[in-house]
């Protein structure tokens, strides 16, 4: 036997040290969890506000309630797919594998869940033709 040449069992090892990357990251529920008790009471509000918003041109007739009527349906819709893209965000943040590499990513969907709502809802309120 040459001296370059080892057994598998001599002391030395002969697989590579584990990659720290791929280590399980312990805390990688903490970022979803925060981004989750702030989200989803987020999207509630809006959502409800959105809903009371009609009540806005009880009171408007003629061209004025037709122009807001125009304008709502398009925001309200706005407002729906905005809550589920931040849905699909909040989720996709719980999804991210557990792993110290993919901490970044998780923490980036956290923060990307509530600042959707908040976005969105801006829209839906811009989109509104107010009487």
């Amino acid at each position: 036997m040459s001296e370059n040449s080892r057994d598998g069992d001599s002391g030395t090892g002969s697989t590579p040290a584990p990659d720290p990357a791929h280590a399980p990251d312990h805390r990688a529920w903490v970022a979803p969890l925060i981004s989750t008790v702030v989200t989803l009471p987020l999207g509630l509000i809006a959502l409800f506000i959105g809903g009371l918003t009609p009540m806005a041109c009880d009171s408007c007739n003629g061209a004025a309630a037709d122009r807001f009527d125009a304008s709502f349906t398009i925001a309200w819709n706005v407002l729906w797919i905005g809550l589920l893209i931040a849905l699909a965000v909040l989720i996709a943040s719980w999804a991210v594998p557990h792993q110290l590499r993919n901490a970044a990513r998780r923490m980036g969907l956290a923060l990307a869940a509530p600042a959707t709502v908040v976005v969105t809802f801006v829209a839906f309120m811009a989109l509104v033709d107010w009487p």
